[in-house]
């Protein structure tokens, strides 16, 4: 019996040592537990000069079977955030260690044909991805910031992105994400994004010298309880859920009832139907800057910060990475709201004070009315905000007293005349006529062209500009749900809402085009002012509706700056 017992102990050994290797194996992506502290992304930093990072792009399952994605540095950083300086250079070495047969991403979609002369891989698939440094004034090649034919391949060589940030890109807050088209909805909404910051906005906005910094990346995801009901009483009587033909909850048209998808705030979940929410700690009415991406694939938010019940100021520095006065207007400052809309990819920065100690604050989105067709976005917290009178300040403070930002610009964008006027239009109709549930095709369309989803194995523009060029582009939404218009490679300023002229001198990415509501003899639309002057950009790009499902469903276009005529 002794011998039998001296026997067994090695395998005893061998059970509870491999119980432990389990239990201390790092997780691949983990995801911190609702209602855990909103901690800021790790920073990697640029160093004289050069910022040389290596992300590892990988995947996991969650306990749910939800698909995760994830970028993750040497040190085991997730998503850290990426700090640079006008001129620096940024070299990026992209592991894609997905296993070539992983079953990961979106299934049902076969491999993508690519344009020729790809950057790496013919086609696109599942578990293949590539980078887009969205917001950057850089070139759209290869090796630089080309989403049309650089394919990264599941355990591929590491794929180096090098390129120069800019002397002239506007300090602020930009981000990286996978642009794969057919598969970008599936690698973001699984938490694939990161934030990018451009370091020295307090150069051009002096009243936020000295302030502490807080970066917060508000992302979403398929419902962890998508079998919960509401449980808020004015969302009891809506226990019918509708969804649309992709299989999402479509828009009640009352602020409550079942989202479409959950969201988190630095990863941490805000889940339905109890929406617990992130903690984020603060100095009893300190002065902060906060950095908010919202790194969403389909989902709107519109912020508002309250204490007590009572709506804060919050005063807007920066959009979509620009200072409000970097745009050749200047004289603004600060722009004081009390409720931000940010549509999936747009970027805000504004100062908040902090709550006095005792009081019930609360970073929160309002719902947004997504249209009759739309996802269902309603209101619901993100973050219990609490004043500590020993609360960690945040990693990084702007400089106290910087020097001004001095640098020649071209003259302002609004006092630009336009070359030229163009009309595009946003429309969708099912995959099958006869059959109104089936997938839906989403299209954007220069006017006089006829519709067609995007095709990425074609090579001919839908678009060719001139640089130095200035062109108004009209956006109509044909479409009963929002949509987000985005370009690549450059920035807007909004001239006009539904016809009305606005003053808003401010430079964008990323606009809201509203719904149409099926029955008005006219469309809702926005008037955009294009920027095609700045001479490192030439060559083909995109312009896309920001909600990935509609950008992987074809709501895409490509616009090529040709260089301009020589002078004589």
């Amino acid at each position: 019996m002794v011998r039998i017992l001296i026997a067994l102990i090695p395998v005893f050994l061998w059970v509870h040592i491999s119980a432990l290797a389990k239990s201390i194996t790092p997780e691949i992506c983990p995801r911190p537990i609702a209602g855990s502290r909103a901690s800021e992304p790790e920073d990697v930093t640029s160093d004289h000069g050069v910022l040389k990072v290596t992300l590892k792009f990988l995947t996991a399952v969650d306990s749910q079977g939800r698909i995760r994605y994830c970028y993750i540095s040497k040190d085991g950083a997730q998503a850290p955030t990426l700090r640079v300086n006008p001129g620096d250079t940024l070299i990026l070495n992209l592991e894609n260690d997905i296993a070539p047969d992983s079953p990961h991403g979106s299934r049902s979609r076969p491999p993508m044909q690519m344009q020729p002369d790809s950057c790496s891989e013919a086609k696109m698939t599942a578990s293949s991805t590539n980078l887009h440094f969205h917001g950057l004034m850089i070139p759209p090649v290869c090796h630089q910031d080309d989403v049309l034919h650089t394919v990264v391949g599941p355990s591929a060589a590491p794929f180096e992105y090098r390129f120069r940030i800019p002397d002239d890109q506007p300090p602020g807050l930009y981000w990286y994400h996978p642009h794969l088209h057919g598969f970008s909805k599936a690698q973001v909404l699984g938490g694939a994004s990161g934030a990018l910051i451009v370091e020295g906005i307090e150069r051009v906005t002096p009243q936020l010298a000295g302030l502490p910094e807080r970066v917060l990346v508000i992302r979403d995801q398929d419902l962890i309880n998508p079998d919960a009901q509401p449980t808020t009483p004015d969302s009891a009587p809506h226990t019918v859920t509708l969804r649309d033909a992709e299989g999402d909850i479509l828009n009640t048209g009352t602020d409550g009832g079942k989202p479409a998808k959950d969201l988190s705030l630095n990863f941490v979940p805000v889940a339905f139907p109890d929406y617990k929410p992130a903690l984020v700690e603060m100095k009893p009415a300190a002065r902060e800057l906060w950095r908010v991406l919202n790194a969403s694939g389909i989902t709107y938010v519109d912020l508002q910060v309250l204490y007590d019940a009572s709506p804060q100021p919050l005063g807007v520095a920066a959009l979509d990475g620009v200072p409000i006065d970097d745009n050749g207007v200047g004289g603004r400052g600060l722009l004081w709201k009390t409720h931000i809309l940010v549509p999936p990819a747009g970027r805000v920065e504004f100062i908040l004070k902090g709550p006095p100690l005792g009081a019930h604050a609360t970073l929160m989105t309002r719902g947004v009315d997504t249209g009759p067709a739309g996802e269902n976005d309603p209101s619901r917290p993100l973050a219990t905000i609490v004043a500590v009178a020993d609360a960690p300040e945040p990693r990084f403070k702007l400089a106290a007293a910087p020097t001004p930002l001095r640098r020649q610009s071209p003259a302002a964008l609004r006092d630009v005349a336009p070359v030229r006027v163009r009309k595009l239009y946003f429309s969708e109709k099912p995959q099958n006529p006869a059959d109104p549930n089936s997938p839906t095709v989403f299209f954007i369309t220069v006017e006089g062209q006829p519709p067609a989803p995007f095709d990425p194995a074609s090579s001919a523009p839908n678009i060719t500009v001139r640089q130095g060029d200035v062109e108004d582009w009209i956006i109509e939404n044909r479409s009963q749900e929002l949509h987000a218009f985005h370009i690549h490679q450059i920035h807007f300023m909004l001239l006009d809402w539904n016809g009305v002229p606005v003053d808003e001198p401010f430079l964008r990415d990323t606009v809201n085009v509203a719904y149409w509501d099926g029955k008005s003899p006219s469309y809702p639309s926005v008037k955009l002012r294009m920027d095609f002057r700045d001479r490192k950009i030439t060559g083909t790009f995109v312009y896309h509706c920001h909600l990935l499902e509609h950008e992987d469903g074809g709501m895409m276009g490509t616009i090529r700056v040709i260089p301009p005529v020589p002078s004589p």
